[in-house]
């Protein structure tokens, strides 16, 4: 899938992630790099990133290396998302580096780390655990 495919699947997917125009700039299977545009949407008081905008980044960022995996038809789910806000990421967009640091029969574990552009230090850093979709009951 090109990264304009994974930004559409991942839109739709999510609507949330369409109405702060995260895109897709880099995909495999075990890594992604994402962007967040400066919105206002996107900022909180004091003109930064926001929390919520910053953990829908990490969430769907991490959803991409395995749509790439499955042809776009991942059925993961998030089962834990952890994040640590480092500093404050600016009113720039956000970039976010995803990778899929170990991945098993049933469940998988990735990290996130975000920095602001333009920034070298990271604003944020996100841990997650995905479980696999069971089949129908």
């Amino acid at each position: 899938m090109t990264p304009e495919e994974l930004t559409r699947r991942v839109r739709e997917g999510v609507p949330l992630a369409g109405a702060l125009g995260i895109e897709v700039l880099r995909a495999g299977q075990d890594t992604a790099l994402l962007r967040l545009p400066p919105s206002t949407l996107s900022l909180r008081p004091g003109g930064t990133a926001s929390g919520p905008s910053l953990m829908t980044l990490a969430d769907v960022g991490i959803w991409v290396p395995l749509l790439v995996a499955t042809g776009g038809a991942d059925e993961t789910r998030t089962a834990q998302l952890q994040i640590s806000f480092l500093r404050p990421a600016g009113d720039a967009g956000v970039l976010a580096e995803v990778r899929i640091v170990r991945q098993g029969r049933m469940s998988l574990y990735a990290e996130v780390w975000m920095r602001g552009e333009g920034q070298e230090k990271p604003c944020a850093h996100a841990t997650s655990t995905w479980l696999r979709a069971a089949g129908p009951r």
